[in-house]
């Protein structure tokens, strides 16, 4: 009988749902929690904008878990084995078998890191009169495609932007729709599909196996390439395996090369994936891949490490490996899961179910006094910074664009993102999230909107600046020093 994984859970005797750690901390990094008044100089300093904020300034960093994964013993030990060649290096020959090991991709071209990897694929692929239809966008996904003049359209289905919600794939695909774009665009005119494993935007949720049959096997008749995005794979092969009938019995590695069978490439952000940095696109026909493979060493770097150190590339082959490991990708779901939970109890407004990448706040509801206009995710992000020191991400109108006339397109959802970095937290400091969560929701009308000072045009959110409209941030320092006294 075949060696079939099954999923591990321990039971506490207190009966309390409690995420156990599968690995212990062998390397520290010192943290700094400043008193709410430095904190408060600080986003200021910063233009309320959580980017901007230095990172000695920052106590629990949660603004995103790209390039801020732990590497485990085995990835820090594997990059003082670096073939430090320019050509024909041993290490990528290293990366280019785990990649075949874990996605099954004989194909592969390295880029510095996955928005690299969109800009290839971008300038292969689209140009004007073209269309990509994907489950949702990402941010720098969207301005590549659409700086070579092609269309996005997204297609999720109705469950994907209910905030309360029991559906396990809100990341999946509607299916009439995706149909109706190919007959309004026409099938030669469609790029590719774009699927991402793991929705960013709309709060880190998979999509199903049969969901991805389903797309995969239209975009055949219609001689349609599929695409998707794996930088967040690691938590969609995890929901795959808990949630989907038919694969909690399967091992890790048969259902990450079922979902890969269903693409023709793919490309990922190693910063996600792999906890180290760097990124690559991968694929199993070779037209494909001589298509692009040319950019590479144009705007990468050459084909054995397209921008990546070799120390990264040697890291990045064992932690691609480590994606098959279940105590690997179950850490940081069910650590989210444990913080989500948590805060729904209490009512403060959250993305259920609990998905992938982070924690997700509702600041629509959090600050329904805050006009969207008034960017109530971003007055979010500063005003939870401000009474716990904690980074978050505005993933709202700030992170979405203006429309010809000059006007905020309204972001579909207004969230707040509280990323979980894979093995980075402790439980601990988790539930000082939950507690300082807890008090700003209490104090929530405190808590008003922001305005710009410096507005890029383009992806405005990672440099942009902003102020507060009126002095409630004055106002919620003090009830913090009158609720909390001389604590930080």
């Amino acid at each position: 009988m075949a060696n079939v994984e099954k999923l591990k859970t321990v039971k506490f005797y207190s009966g309390e749902a409690t995420p156990l750690e599968m690995h212990k901390v062998r390397v520290v990094q010192k943290l700094n929690l400043l008193p709410i008044e430095e904190r408060k100089d600080s986003i200021f300093g910063a233009g309320f904008n959580t980017f901007l904020l230095q990172n000695r300034d920052v106590f629990l960093d949660m603004l995103t878990d790209s390039g801020t994964n732990a590497m485990s013993d085995n990835q820090i030990a594997a990059m003082s084995l670096a073939d430090d060649s320019y050509a024909g290096s041993a290490s990528y020959t290293k990366l280019e078998k785990a990649i075949l090991e874990v996605f099954n991709q004989k194909y592969f071209l390295p880029v510095h890191q996955g928005r690299a990897a969109e800009h290839i694929i971008a300038k292969t692929f689209c140009k004007p009169g073209t269309v990509v239809p994907m489950n949702y966008h990402f941010t720098t996904t969207k301005a590549h495609i659409e700086m070579m003049g092609s269309a996005v359209e997204e297609i999720y289905t109705e469950e994907a932007l209910k905030i309360k919600s029991d559906f396990p794939f809100k990341g999946n695909m509607d299916i009439a729709k995706l149909n109706q774009v190919i007959e309004k665009w026409g099938a030669e005119n469609v790029a590719y599909i774009r699927f991402e494993a793991g929705t960013n935007l709309i709060g880190g949720q998979p999509f199903s196996m049969a969901n991805l049959r389903e797309v995969s096997a239209i975009a055949k008749s219609h001689n349609i390439m599929v695409l998707m995005d794996t930088s967040l794979i690691n938590e969609n092969l995890y929901f795959i395996k808990i949630r989907e009938e038919g694969y909690q019995d399967k091992p890790l590695k048969e259902i990450m090369h079922e979902m890969l069978s269903y693409t023709d490439f793919s490309y990922f952000s190693g910063r996600k994936v792999s906890c180290t940095r760097g990124g690559g696109i991968c694929t199993n026909n070779h037209d494909i891949y001589m298509k692009m493979r040319d950019w590479v060493p144009l705007y990468e770097g050459f084909l054995t490490y397209g921008g990546m150190s070799v120390r990264e590339i040697e890291a990045m082959a064992v932690g691609l490996i480590e994606t098959l490991d279940f105590n690997v990708i179950s850490h940081s779901p069910t650590f989210i899961k444990y913080l989500v939970e948590a805060l729904d109890k209490k009512g403060v407004p959250v993305i259920t179910p609990a998905g992938g990448l982070g924690c997700h706040l509702d600041a629509k509801a959090f600050l329904s006094h805050v006009p969207q206009g008034q960017y109530p995710a971003g007055a979010l992000a500063a005003a939870l910074y401000i009474c716990s020191g904690i980074r978050g991400m505005e993933r709202g109108t700030i992170s979405s664009v203006r429309d010809a006339n000059g006007d905020d397109v309204l972001a579909d959802v207004e969230l707040l993102r509280l990323a979980f970095p894979r093995r980075v937290f402790t439980l601990s400091q988790v539930k000082y999230a939950e507690d300082r969560i807890q008090w700003l929701f209490d104090n929530r009308n405190l808590v008003g909107g922001l305005e710009w000072t410096e507005e890029p045009p383009v992806l405005r959110f990672f440099v942009g600046k902003l102020k507060p409209i009126g002095d409630w941030v004055d106002k919620l320092v003090a009830k913090f020093r009158q609720d909390f006294g001389d604590s930080l």
